[in-house]
């Protein structure tokens, strides 16, 4: 019932942790955007060879030959304050205790999900960025274009198509998990969806309900804000 709604809509934790979920969603998209677009810019115009590109791009995703939750929890005694890379600061004498804000934070869900979804990003902007015509930027050096501005102006907008994609993957994947966020944050932290699951563990299926249509919402307003800027069936028809 509507009462659902104004119960759920109604209160303020509701909005902190929408806030947070779009938060970790934001933060995981400009590193993934950062990431794969390097990566991507680096093998097809710096790895001449194709078949060394594509040996490239499929080393990427080695990671994926194992399960989701086995890649997470390999992060566990990685950054554990006993773990391998607080061991190693220790040895070198870089730090004087152990980092705790490794593990069981922000910044390890955020790490996660950097970790688990660049390959979504990746690949889309590699495919957008393949089919490039060479001679329009040799026709950009030869009329006197930078590398910056060749970077700006070509192959940027061309690559649109991909990151557009690429975008609409890592951000749909963030916001609809919450399996990462309970883990990696040590139960200090929540997402939309994992609020909805403590709601149905309870049994408060109206409430749940409620939450998913509001994060429907925001998922589909930021995929049209997306397709607003890029229009990615006109795109990919071309």
């Amino acid at each position: 019932t509507l009462a659902n709604y104004v119960e759920v809509f109604s209160s303020s934790s509701t909005w902190m942790i929408l806030l947070n979920t779009v938060k970790y969603a934001l933060i995981t998209w400009v590193l993934t955007l950062l990431i794969g677009f390097t990566v991507a810019y680096y093998l097809v115009f710096h790895v001449r060879k194709l078949a060394v590109q594509i040996g490239l791009f499929l080393l990427c995703t080695i990671p994926f030959w194992t399960s989701t939750v086995i890649r997470m929890i390999s992060w566990v005694p990685f950054l554990g304050k006993e773990g391998l890379f607080n061991s190693a600061l220790l040895a070198t004498g870089a730090i004087d205790q152990p980092l705790e804000f490794l593990l069981f934070s922000d910044f390890a869900v955020i790490l996660t999900y950097v970790n688990l979804f660049t390959l979504f990003m990746l690949a889309p902007i590699f495919n957008s960025m393949a089919k490039i015509d060479r001679n329009v930027i040799e026709a950009a050096l030869d009329a006197g274009a930078t590398h910056g501005q060749i970077l700006r102006d070509v192959i940027i907008p061309l690559s649109r198509t991909g990151i557009a994609l690429g975008s609409i993957f890592v951000l749909t994947l963030v916001m609809g998990d919450f399996f990462i966020v309970r883990v990696m944050s040590g139960g200090q932290s929540t997402s939309v969806v994992s609020a909805m699951k403590n709601n149905i563990d309870q049994l408060y299926y109206p409430q749940a309900a409620a939450m998913a249509v509001l994060l429907i919402g925001v998922v589909l307003l930021l995929v049209s804000l997306i397709l607003r800027v890029v229009d990615v069936r006109s795109e990919l028809a071309k």
